[in-house]
């Protein structure tokens, strides 16, 4: 490794403290040559020639290892630009933004884990849930992503971007790892892999208690376990994986702005203390893939089991005095799938290309889906109790060709297919010409293409043009209501039969440079416009009414390894998003909770002698609360810190969140409450605060 002139002062002023021999770069800044070390710490640098767009990318384990985190779902904040926040306990899916998008529990930013698909559609919270909590960080390999809807492989829930999360085959060594921390924090990992015959075994388990920082304990009891058998033969490979994930927690959630300011609540209160959840999560999956010369095929199957049951208190007293308004929504539900792709390398007329095509199957299975009236988590009464089935399925081509040396097109087709079967087995009034009327089939097709130029590398340099067509699947219960499941009372057109599938479209342009030694940098101006956005509301049983939305922003991405010791990165993404289309006799056009500005930036220091450190920024601007822009939420800024020390045979490291003891707020809504009971119904601002600063240490043993 050289150290050259221009990095001699951040050596200099860092290196001294860490056992570099930065002392050996001399007055005249001479480059002097030390012993050869490369750390990863970074997002992948070289992608130049292998993406369609500036928005894609790609970051693996080692990109990882130093990062605090202090939640699964934080796992998808290594997108530029995404933000994983929670509004509840541990063990509910995290709130997502991207975008402009507030995509609530993932409606249009979609997941895969090895193939299958995360987010679940017709979900008894929200459209789209994606919880990723049974995926054990540690074990990721590799998590690509990209957005946008540009990309003929990627099917629902995709009008934002979408993430592959890859899991290892094996470990270079087992691992016992065991991290203990403030408010009865308690992590504890045990995985490694053997070879069996000719291939790998993995296997893997976790557990992980946390009672939380609320004056109501959260009491998490989060269980995780994995077995994977992988072979790969050269030319053709494959992995049979089983994993199963269980967690319970009791959940506070949002609560009054003015009943804290005023004392009634503790920033860490709650209104209700029985609120929480818990949910199971069983999967098998198997993984195919072989190849030749000129083609390769890739395949996987998986089925799953899964089941959650969420108590949630959200308003207080507004809708009942005396009992209170706690829901239980619920479900379990049997998803079955497959994808099978294949690609084959040729030419036409003197120009190289490859040819793809794609077919994915999926079935979910929602044996009882409902919600009802609760207090203290016992029954009170019935909103909606349904059963569902639903099947979609998704084909596409996609042509990579390469006009010169200089340019080439990826032109994509994609058709998706869509049935639903609703069957209303109760409702609030037990009416049985509502439950006939709710129930019923519907169907659509929708045909979505794509198109990308991608100009280059100049001076390192790529430059990019991307266009296409998306969208996200809606609620079958949606598409089938006719009457409100509280009241019987018919529902207006906008609002009734919705269709199954909201079609977006969306552009962009944008370079990815490797110019400056050291520094991947990624620029791109992008604009997405969704037709409607229809949302049924798990917490009412009903659907509520969007108007078309437009959203468009620019974002800048930025990775810099000056030394093979330091990787410093920032990424900064703006974006504006407003109703365009508003329902009739309403005007206002802000969309509550699109965050307009998200940055991100980081430093890590990997030492040879063994120490290393990193310092991160989180940033999110304030944000509108409701379509007229009368409650905001204020910017929130969190810095967390992670240092520690290596050796071969222990990694010893201590990780401090919130440096800066922040109360700014994690999430707020704004909408209509009642509290305590007797209380007049107010509208005003409810906040979930972020949690206060805190440390975490943690051991970690190879054997």
């Amino acid at each position: 490794m050289r150290i050259k002139k221009q990095n001699s002062k951040i050596c200099l002023a860092i290196g001294g403290l860490l056992g570099l021999s930065c002392a050996m770069v001399n007055a005249d800044s001479q480059p002097v040559e030390l012993e050869e070390m490369v750390v990863e710490a970074g997002r992948e640098n070289d992608l130049i020639g292998t993406t369609g767009s500036a928005s894609q990318g790609e970051v693996r384990q080692a990109q990882l290892e130093y990062r605090p985190m202090s939640r699964n779902g934080e796992l998808m904040e290594v997108v530029p630009g995404a933000l994983a926040n929670q509004h509840s306990g541990s063990g509910k899916a995290n709130q997502y933004f991207l975008r402009g998008f507030n995509l609530d529990h993932g409606t249009d930013f979609t997941t895969y884990v090895d193939g299958i698909p995360m987010n679940m559609p017709t979900h008894a919270h929200g459209q789209g849930y994606m919880d990723i909590n049974s995926v054990i960080p540690e074990l990721v390999k590799k998590i690509e992503y990209g957005k946008g809807p540009y990309y003929a492989e990627i099917g629902d829930f995709s009008s934002a971007g979408y993430s592959k999360i890859f899991l290892m085959d094996q470990l270079p060594a087992g691992l016992l790892k065991f991290t203990g921390g403030e408010f009865g924090y308690y992590r504890a990992l045990v995985a490694n892999s053997n070879q069996v015959g000719s291939g790998d075994l993995l296997y893997a388990g976790e557990f992980n208690f946390y009672n939380g920082v609320w004056q109501q304990p959260e009491d998490t009891k989060k269980f995780n376990g994995m077995l994977r058998y992988s072979l790969d033969r050269g030319d053709w490979g494959l992995s049979v994986n089983g994993k199963g994930y269980t967690n319970s927690w009791t959940a506070t959630n949002q609560i009054p702005q003015a009943l804290i300011d005023n004392g009634t609540l503790d920033l860490y209160g709650t209104m209700d203390p029985t609120d929480g959840g818990k949910t199971n999560r069983y999967s098998f999956s198997t993984n195919l893939w072989n190849k030749g010369d000129n083609w390769k095929n890739d395949a996987n199957i998986y089925a799953l089991y899964y089941d959650v049951d969420l108590f949630s208190n959200l308003t207080g007293y507004l809708d009942n005095p005396v009992n209170g308004d706690q829901i239980h929504q619920f479900e379990h539900r049997v998803q079955a799938g497959g994808n099978i792709e294949h690609t084959r390398y040729s030419q036409l007329s003197g120009f190289d290309m490859d040819n793809t095509v794609g077919l994915q199957l999926r079935h979910d299975e929602i044996m009882g889906i409902g919600l009802d009236h609760t207090v203290g988590r016992h029954y009170l009464s019935t909103v909606s109790h349904s059963k569902v089935s639903e099947t979609t399925a998704g084909v596409y081509l996609k042509n990579q060709t390469y006009w010169h040396e200089k340019v080439r097109t990826i032109a994509g087709l994609r058709g998706d297919f869509i049935h639903d079967d609703v069957t209303v087995l109760d409702t609030a009034t037990h009416d049985p010409h509502v439950k006939a009327a709710n129930s019923g089939s519907r169907g659509q097709a929708l045909v979505s293409p794509k198109l990308s130029l991608v100009i280059g590398p100049w001076y390192k340099t790529e430059y990019f043009i991307n266009g296409g067509f998306g969208y996200h699947s809606n609620d079958a219960r949606g598409t089938t209501l006719q009457f409100d499941p509280n009241t019987a009372t018919a529902l207006d057109s906008s609002a009734a039969r919705i269709s199954p599938l909201a079609q977006s479209r969306g552009a962009e342009t944008g370079i990815r440079s490797n110019f400056i030694k050291g520094l991947n940098s990624t620029l791109a101006f992008w604009w997405l416009e969704s037709d409607q956005e229809l949302v049924f509301a798990g917490d009412a049983g009903t659907t509520e009414v969007k108007g078309k939305s437009r959203r468009y922003g620019v974002e800048w991405t930025n990775d810099y390894k000056p030394t093979g010791w330091l990787t410093l990165d920032a990424d900064f993404a703006f974006s504006s998003a407003r109703y365009v289309a508003m329902p009739e006799g309403e005007t206002n056009n802000y969309i509550p909770n699109s965050v307009g500005t998200v940055i991100s930036a980081g430093a890590t220091v990997v030492a040879p002698n063994g120490l290393f450190g990193t310092v991160r920024l989180r940033h999110f601007d304030d944000m509108p609360l409701d379509p007229s822009g009368a409650f905001w939420s204020d910017s929130t800024s969190i810095v967390n810190l992670g240092a520690g020390y290596q050796q071969k045979r222990y990694k010893l490291e201590v990780d401090i969140f919130n440096i800066f003891d922040s109360t700014a707020n994690d999430i707020a809504y704004a909408y209509q409450y009642a509290y305590p009971a007797g209380a007049s119904p107010q509208t005003g601002i409810l906040k979930h605060p972020v949690e206060p600063r805190m440390a975490r240490a943690t051991v970690t043993i190879p054997f």
